[in-house]
């Protein structure tokens, strides 16, 4: 919980944090207990096993409990400050990092767990929305007539799925078919807990994603979108094949990764895209655009969540968050304003959100609320949306998926359709250019950045000049196209990028290489929660 003090942002510095109050089972490994689920997230769990859990009747109580197993927190907050979105400044005044800011920046394991986004809440939520999952399934087992609740089976087996895929982004390394037999994976909980003490083991990184890949072979059959009366919360079809097509492409199925997007995009993939030029009509101050960025009637949006976050303050037009974000520097040089294969992406048509009192440049799309608890002490939750799949993220699964394949005139044909809707028709892309561009270009250092970094993919070798230059627009454009949202990082770690920790001063100038996160350091793999570790779940490496 907050204290809500927002009414002037450029004075604010700090918040002062309340925490939510939570009473967890320390003797539970993995907060794992299905026992008060599917109310508010600020409600206990329990220190024993419950018997008087939620009873689930029928069909309509499974369906009910459902809409609790999508998750409530979202990473992107903690990953956006993780990559390398994001610099330092070491300016007077701009010095209003928390503890969680330093520490998510700076690659240290996160003992700040007052912040909303910090691992140990994201841990417990995601975790969280596996029980509620199990739950939901144990209860479709125990019904007299199973078949008839393949719907909210499939939703179950999505949901499950998810949380897993998500948690596993964050605490793992990235997936190699080579190496993922040796890589540390999490716990895959497949019923609800039923005894106090359940020991977990988090077994390799191959039998995670082998477990999530089952879940959603069997779910993508069985999803039906005519149960849902706000389909843009749930995993319909199309939310679910563009799930499924964005772990296929980390999972290296290829193929699948291109047919699971087909189904979602359609014979004319133009048509489904973000309608852009309606986006940048809207006022990129306060909360106009934000609301419009995440609108369940935009049809690119497949699957939005709500999260208690403050990630839309950090990131967006408010005087806080200014010693750590996505800075000029990087903006002119990498991002928004950078050139590009299409030429300068400054023109794409979209406002650089910017002011000569902040250090922050973005795009303003990351929205932001509160919902007051104790009008009188101004405490509360923060609140945010954010697409968790839309139709323009997974045109660039689809562009990358086919690159990896070797089909280049396919894959640059997708990169074109999202570079003419992201200009509205202005830009556009050959394959002769991006090889121009990137030839020409000399690689990224942290003192003379470019958009081109260098590639050490952990999942594969890329076979060829060609191959890398149209990776490197994908990958581009995709930082440009999902800024804010957390996505970067997985491609930071999929791709082996070295990223650097700088400091600038007022004017976006390096004043200090501090540190670097190369392709095998540890750190790339999030430190799971202090006292998960302390029940006896293995931690990640770290060096010494």
């Amino acid at each position: 919980m907050r204290n809500h003090i927002f009414g002037n942002m450029k004075k604010q510095k700090k918040y002062k944090t309340i925490l939510m109050k939570k009473t967890y089972s320390k003797y539970i490994a993995l907060t794992l207990l299905a026992a008060s689920l599917g109310l508010s997230s600020c409600d206990s769990f329990l220190d024993e096993l419950p018997d008087n859990r939620m009873e689930l009747k029928g069909a309509q109580d499974i369906t009910d409990l459902l809409v609790s197993a999508y998750p409530e927190y979202n990473p992107a907050f903690l990953l956006e400050r993780y990559s390398d979105n994001s610099d330092q400044f070491d300016v007077t005044g701009w010095n209003d990092g928390d503890q969680f800011e330093k520490e998510a920046y700076n690659w240290k394991d996160i003992t700040d767990i007052s912040a909303q986004e910090a691992p140990q809440n994201l841990w417990e939520n995601f975790y969280r929305k596996v029980a509620t999952a199990n739950l939901a399934l144990q209860a479709i087992e125990k019904h007299g007539d199973p078949s008839a609740l393949n719907a909210q089976r499939g939703e179950a087996l999505l949901c499950r799925a998810y949380s897993e895929f998500m948690l596993a982004n964050v605490f793992c390394n990235a997936y190699s078919p080579t190496t993922a037999d040796k890589e540390l994976g999490l716990p895959f909980p497949t019923e609800p807990e039923e005894h106090v003490g359940t020991k977990y083991q988090r077994g390799t990184l191959k039998q995670l994603y082998d477990k999530i890949n089952s879940d959603i072979e069997e779910a993508l059959p069985l999803v039906q979108d005519d149960q849902y009366t706000q389909p843009k919360f749930h995993f319909t079809r199309a939310a679910a094949y563009a799930f499924a097509a964005k772990f296929n492409l980390f999972y290296g199925n290829y193929e699948k990764a291109i047919s699971y997007a087909d189904q979602v995009l359609g014979a004319n993939a133009a048509n489904g895209l973000r309608n852009w030029a309606s986006f940048y009509a809207l006022s990129p101050n306060g909360q106009v655009a934000p609301n419009g960025y995440v609108s369940s009637s935009e049809d690119a949006n497949l699957l939005i969540l709500a999260a208690f976050s403050e990630w839309g303050v950090y990131y967006g037009p408010y005087g806080i968050g200014n010693e750590f974000s996505h800075s000029k520097l990087i903006s002119s040089a990498e991002t928004l304003q950078a050139n590009g294969p299409w030429g300068n992406s400054a023109t794409f048509g979209y406002t650089v959100w910017s002011n000569s009192s902040l250090s922050k440049y973005f795009i303003n799309k990351i929205p932001y609320s509160f919902e007051y608890k104790d009008i009188q002490a101004g405490t509360g939750f923060a609140h945010s949306e954010m697409p968790a799949f839309t139709t323009d993220g997974t045109l660039l699964v689809r562009a990358e998926a086919k690159a990896l394949n070797g089909d280049y005139a396919g894959a640059v044909s997708d990169l074109n359709l999202e570079v003419k809707a992201m200009s509205v028709g202005k830009k556009s892309v050959t394959l002769d250019a991006i090889n121009s561009f990137y030839d020409g270009l000399a690689d990224y250092t942290p003192t003379a950045p470019t958009p081109k970094k260098a590639l050490h993919p952990v999942f594969t070798t890329l076979k060829d000049n060609t191959q890398q230059n149209v990776i490197d627009a994908i990958l581009q454009l995709r930082r440009i196209l999902t800024l804010g949202e957390g996505e970067r990082m997985q491609d930071v770690k999929r791709y082996g990028i070295v990223i650097y920790r700088r400091k600038l001063n007022r004017s976006s100038q390096v004043l200090q290489v501090t540190d670097s996160l190369t392709q095998d350091d540890p750190r790339r793999a999030i430190q799971l929660p202090q006292d998960v570790i302390t029940a006896g779940l293995q931690a990640n490496p770290r060096n010494k």
